[in-house]
């Protein structure tokens, strides 16, 4: 879409644009682009709000900067060695790219991140509309600790935010594909308004979110860059504005006109109100996760995991056996007594809770059938019942969401804690504590005198190491 002369001059001539516009430069490399001429000359710079202008008026259309922090951007060489460019990087920020034909997609995705990132105690989050069909959601570097493991965090570009964005993807990827299989009758429907091909949304016989929609990580590289905040896109006229983080599936493109663009409260990668390492826990846990097989040569150069460390500490201590319905958590009682309102949320609930006690898919199919029966005032379809079970991957466990996600648990009147809910945070981590109790507490049960041949079969026993006979028990792999 051409924009005229006359539309971008009023636009970048703003004296509250260009302003915004050079804090979002600062300490970075800045590129230009000159309509379907091309970008000018790199590195440059924004250090003056007239340099906004003045650009404008010899043809600029729209502005890039990168993820990196420069001590000089002025320094940057083309072919310089990465322990070169490690020498003047004084940081970078994470930038999150989702992009997708249907924007209704886009908006899902980037809430779910948000979420995750919030999950993660990030407070300062900001998100911009990328000008035609996604979102930049941006955690500042300033969040981050100065160090990881003993190595500096400066210099984990691009593998630091490569591994985050990887290990985010793997977060909300089975929230994401349900949340999009309900927006949608089916995959075929998703395909359509995606502009993919139907068949490659399955893979493995799994609906895969991704291949719908991107979140970039595997572009990150050194010198990367992106749309930067109020900067025109050129194939949709639109300004890629800051919004609400908060009310990304409310956003609405109009908003977004030359005309209707606004300087306001919600700005991108705002320092002001960050907290200094407030990013700890995300960038370790994001090392210390495995990424899937088939990516972690893409996402990761070799080396770093090794001085990070990574993949190998486990979140949860899996059960030997799959644990009894009487180790169950309140909530996960009141879920198998039968739902009212929640039911599809409960579904994903319960596919997550008994995979990481140790149920088996069959085992697990079986249930919610029978759990099925006792959902009022009627029944899910099958379809929305088992999407959990059918599209979650048949190789990795997730565990159920935490307990202090109250979308899941108090949202839908499921969460009523008893006195060992307060000791835990996850409800497969309340059955594997139970089970703990009953099994240390065994020998005490058994009665003194008697023999370890009169004790088998106790069912005592059985409770704390495997399940009776109509459980299943097949071992956890």
């Amino acid at each position: 879409m051409a924009i005229s002369l006359g539309t971008l001059l009023r636009h970048y001539k703003r004296s509250d644009i260009q302003e915004a516009m050079v804090r979002a430069a600062e300490d970075k490399e800045i590129a230009v682009k000159y309509g379907d001429k091309g970008f000018g000359k790199r590195p440059d710079v924004l250090r003056n709000p007239r340099d906004v202008i003045e650009f404008a008026k010899n043809g600029a259309t729209s502005f890039h900067c990168s993820e990196e922090l420069w001590t000089n951007p002025l320094l940057i060489e083309t072919g310089k060695r990465k322990e070169d460019l490690d020498q003047i990087r004084k940081g970078w920020d994470l930038i999150l790219d989702i992009d997708c034909k249907e924007l209704r997609y886009s908006q899902i995705a980037g809430d779910l991140l948000v979420q995750a990132l919030r999950y993660h105690d990030i407070n300062n989050i900001t998100v911009k509309f990328s000008g035609n069909h996604g979102f930049h959601i941006a955690v500042p570097f300033q969040s981050f600790p100065e160090e990881v493991q003993g190595v500096a965090t400066s210099t984990l570009f691009p593998e630091g935010p490569r591994r985050i964005a990887g290990y985010l993807k793997e977060m909300i990827k089975p929230h994401l594909a349900q949340r999009l299989l309900e927006s949608e009758k089916d995959t075929a429907t998703i395909a359509k308004n995606a502009g993919v091909d139907p068949a490659k949304l399955v893979v493995k016989g799994q609906f895969d979110p991704f291949e719908a929609l991107a979140i970039d990580t595997i572009l990150l590289s050194s010198r990367h860059l992106y749309r930067m905040p109020f900067s025109f896109n050129e194939k949709s006229g639109l300004v890629s504005i800051p919004i609400d983080p908060l009310k990304i599936l409310e956003f609405d493109r109009a908003t977004a006109s030359a005309e209707n663009a606004e300087v306001s409260k919600h700005g991108f990668l705002k320092i002001g109100k960050t907290s200094a390492g407030e990013a700890r826990k995300l960038i370790i846990q994001a090392f210390d996760y495995k990424l899937p097989e088939d990516k972690i040569e893409a996402a990761t150069p070799k080396g770093i995991i090794e001085r990070i460390g990574g993949g190998n500490r486990p979140g949860f201590e899996e059960p030997q056996f799959a644990l009894q319905e009487e180790l169950f958590p309140p909530c996960i009682k009141t879920i198998l007594a039968g739902m009212g309102d929640g039911k599809k949320r409960a579904a994903f609930v319960l596919v997550n809770f008994l995979r990481s006690v140790g149920w088996q898919p069959d085992k697990i199919e079986e249930r919610l059938r029978e759990w099925n029966k006792n959902n009022k005032p009627e029944m899910l379809r099958d379809q929305d019942m088992l999407a959990p079970l059918r599209y979650h991957s048949a190789k990795k466990k997730s565990m159920p969401p935490n307990c202090e996600n109250k979308q899941y648990y108090v949202d839908v009147a499921i969460c009523k804690p008893d006195n060992l809910c307060q000791y835990i945070k996850n409800p497969a981590q309340y059955s594997l504590r139970k089970a703990r109790a009953f099994a240390e507490n065994a020998p005490k049960k058994r009665g003194a005198g008697k023999s370890a041949e009169e004790n088998k079969g106790s069912d005592t026993e059985q409770t704390a190491t495997k399940p009776k006979s109509d459980k299943p028990t097949e071992n956890m792999k």
